[in-house]
Parts: C-alpha cells; structure tokens; sequence
C-alpha cells in the first residue's frame, strides 16, 4: 500500500446513504444482542454451558460495530478487520466448548464416544454403523487420513483443532500489524511481495480444519445433543464464521480482477468498505435469528420447582376413589425429610457475579487449553529433536569406534612387520603326531640319528639340534622357517 492509497484513506469517507444504511442495521443489532445478553446473565444457572453461550452470543455485537467503524474511517480498516477476526476465532473455540458443556463435560464426552464405539463394534453388518466405531473422511481427504476412533484419541483431535485456529488467528494478527506498519501487509492484494496472501492461505487452511473438526464432532454427538435443537446452532454459528470469510477473500479476488463492478462497489471505493457495509446488513439479520437459536428462557426455567409438601391424596380428583394401601402408606411416618425450598431465595447469580464467572472462569478453561494444544504442537518436535540427536550420537559414536579400531590395526602391523612371527612346522619326529614317546623308542630314535649321519661332518658342522634341510631348519625335534 503506498503513501498516495493511504492519504485517500484519510481525508475519504463512505458516501452517505452507505452510513445511514450500515447504522440503521446497526441500532437494532445492538439492541437485540444486548437484550439476549442480559437475559443470559440474570438467568446465568448453568455456568458451565452459559459462560461459553455468551461468548457465541457476542460475536454478532462485535462484527457490527467493529465493521460500521470501519466502514467509517477506512485508515483504520485493518486493525479493525484483525480485531474481528480474533474474536471469530475465539467465537469458535467458545461454541465447541458449549457442545462440551452441553453433553456434561470432557469427561462424560469422552465416555459417550467410549460407548458409541463400543455399540459400533457390536451392530450386526447389515445395519448401519459409524464404521465400527471410527470416524470416516469424505473425499479426498481419506487418501490422506486414517480414519479417526472414536474415544480420547478423537476428542483431543477436535480440541487441537479448534484451539489451534484461535492461536494461529492471534499470532496472524500480530504479524499483520507489524507488516502494516512496514506498509507491505497490502490488504486485499494478491502480489508477491505483499504478506496478505501467504496469510490468507495460512489462516484459509487453518480455518477450514477448524471447521472440519468441528463438523466431525457435531456428526458424532447430534443425537447427544438433541436437546439443545443442534443443527440450528450449527448453521448460524457456521454461517456467519465461514461465510464472512470467505466473502471477504471473494470479493478481494473480484476487486483485483476488474469483475466487481456493481454501483454499489463504485460508491464505496475501497474493498474493505464493501466488505463492512455487507457485514452490518449479515449482523443485523443475525441479531433477530439469535434470539431463537440461542434464547435464555430453558435456563430461566431450569432449577425453578413451586413450593409445596409431598402428598398423595392430593394428587386425586374429587371423583376418583381414594386408593386404601395408598391411605395407609400416606400414614406412616416419613423416614427421609425434604428440605422445603425457600420461596425468598433467588436462584442463580447476580449479574455481576456472572459477568466475573464469564471473565475468570472462561480465561481458565482458555489458558488450559491453549497450554495443552502448545504441548500436543511441540510434543512431535520435541520427540523428533531427540531421535535426531539420538542418531547424531550413534553415528559420532561410530566414528569415533572406527578411527580407534584403524589406529588399533595401524599399530599391530608395524609390530608385526617390525619382528615377523617365526611359524613353526610340526616335524615327522614331534611327539605329539607319533605318540607317547617310550623309553625303548628314545633309545631306537637315538640309534636312527646316529646312522643317519645327522651329527656327521657332512652336515656342514652343525649340532644334531639345529641343522637345515632345504628351506627349514631343524632345532631339536620341531622346524621352523629360516629368516
């Protein structure tokens, strides 16, 4: 983005149909999602469910009115742009940790799809079955995945999933920030040397498996989940998450084409503005479905009994007859005492009190989870660094046994070449191929020497114990080589 583009920034502003119609939307956007906010807060009896419901909730509030400031003040519109797109994350994260919640926590969703698996295993082959009891990817995405099992395996997958995208979404943020400062983020334009598209396929992809996750997840527990009307949820939350992103990405590839060129698109000058303006018109529209997808009248209701005693004839008309063992039963002295719930006391928190269970709680279960989807990140990092250093060892450790066993033979042939070993021949006479050696043997072998000639003057001199025949010598009753 150049100097020229941002001066046109600063001193343009939106035509004015365009903000009367962006703020028109955006009254009762506010009004709405304020009214169905309050209603969570002063019913707020099931936290665990209704902390991360409020989180969903205020998704539609925040796109509003961060996309009418931006439409606004189009200098600003990256910053706002990035402020929307972290809370999309964190929008995610806050609807799949209300699945959770809805089906009774980590733990009982982890033992719903221990038993899901295990009744998988036990259907009969012509019926139909999640594939004894594993998750299936469609295509292609099964030419690149197994498919997943359902159990603790599956859940931190959708886990990892979903909170990976809220921390790459974040670090995107921060990175885009800086490149704008350097003025070469280049919002809306597809060049090379700009770090808006290299984002945009990070965080597409990042997205898209969030979503997946998501998806598979929902598939597994609907039925769970049927309760809360799912489906419904599903597709608002989806649709306002996958549709506001992919419609931004559209209409920027349009705008760079030359291919948007309705009135509408002129009037408004820049790709970002389109964008908010469409925004403003999509959230008011959410605000109203809100209302039914997420009301609060099930918690208002939930945990509100009337004041009363037990009784039995009570529950009789003034026609019908009383029953005699019911009579009887109805006199005996009760052995277990109810306590009467007091009419005075109001159930659930304070306003205040939930909007501090909101922040705190909420922050918690962000932390542990982002702690534990870091760790499953650099877990296979880590484990790889190892083996790697692992076999740098081996491998220096071989080395260093090689050198020691070439210094080992360097050392042994210069002894041997330095003083040859004599070999020694075993001779017909050796003792040890002819036997025990006798006393009258001794004597015969005595005799044979002396005939033969072996101390005669014609061996040249030589004594019976040392003399030589061809190549050998002969040195008592054994020959050796010459040297």
């Amino acid at each position: 983005m150049n100097n020229s583009s941002i001066l046109i920034q600063l001193f343009s502003s939106p035509p004015a149909w365009a903000t009367i119609t962006a703020a028109a939307f955006l009254i009762p956007t506010l009004a709405l999602s304020m009214y169905l906010l309050f209603e969570h807060l002063s019913a707020y009896k099931n936290p665990e469910e209704q902390k991360f419901l409020i989180g969903v909730i205020l998704m539609v509030p925040c796109y509003s009115i961060e996309s009418f400031v931006s439409l606004v003040n189009p200098s600003i519109s990256v910053d706002c742009e990035i402020l929307r797109d972290c809370y999309e994350s964190f929008a995610m994260y806050c609807f799949g940790r209300y699945l959770v919640a809805c089906l009774g926590g980590e733990e009982r969703t982890i033992q719903f799809m221990e038993r899901q698996a295990r009744i998988s295993v036990k259907t009969p082959l012509l019926q139909h079955s999640s594939d004894k009891g594993t998750v299936k990817h469609p295509f292609p995405i099964n030419y690149f995945l197994k498919p997943w099992k359902l159990g603790p395996h599956f859940y931190q997958i959708v886990k990892f999933g979903i909170v990976q995208y809220m921390i790459i979404k974040a670090f995107t943020a921060i990175l885009a920030v800086i490149l704008e400062a350097f003025g070469v983020y280049c919002e809306g334009e597809f060049k090379p040397a700009c770090g808006y598209p290299y984002m945009a396929v990070v965080l597409n992809f990042s997205q898209s498996w969030a979503l997946y996750c998501l998806v598979q997840f929902y598939t597994v527990t609907k039925d769970k989940l049927a309760h809360i009307k799912p489906l419904a949820k599903f597709l608002t939350f989806k649709s306002i998450v996958f549709l506001t992103w992919w419609q931004g990405v559209a209409i920027a590839l349009l705008c760079t084409f030359g291919l948007f060129k309705s009135p509408i698109a002129q009037g408004l000058q820049f790709k970002s503005s389109v964008q908010d303006f469409i925004i403003c018109i999509e959230m008011g529209i959410a605000s109203i479905v809100h209302l039914y997808v997420f009301p609060a009248k099930p918690y208002k209701l939930m945990g509100d009994r009337l004041p009363g005693s037990v009784s039995v004839l009570g529950d009789y008309s003034a026609d019908c007859p009383l029953d005699p063992d019911e009579i009887r039963d109805s006199e005996r002295p009760t052995k277990l005492r109810l306590p009467t719930p007091d009419v005075d006391t109001k159930s659930g928190m304070t306003i205040r009190e939930s909007v501090r269970d909101v922040v705190i709680g909420g922050g918690g279960y962000i932390v542990k989870d982002v702690k534990f989807t870091v760790h499953q990140a650099v877990e296979p990092v880590e484990k790889g660094i190892t083996k790697f250093n692992e076999k740098l060892h081996r491998i220096s450790e071989n080395i260093k046994k090689h050198d020691k066993d070439g210094r080992r033979t360097k050392d042994d042939s210069c002894i041997t070449s330095s003083s040859p070993a004599r070999r020694v021949i075993r001779g017909i006479d050796d003792p040890l191929l002819i036997g025990s050696v006798s006393d009258s043997g001794m004597s015969r072998g005595k005799k044979h020497r002396q005939k033969s000639g072996y101390t005669s003057a014609e061996s040249g001199g030589e004594s019976s114990s040392d003399q030589s025949f061809g190549g050998y010598q002969i040195r008592g009753r054994r020959w050796v080589t010459k040297e």
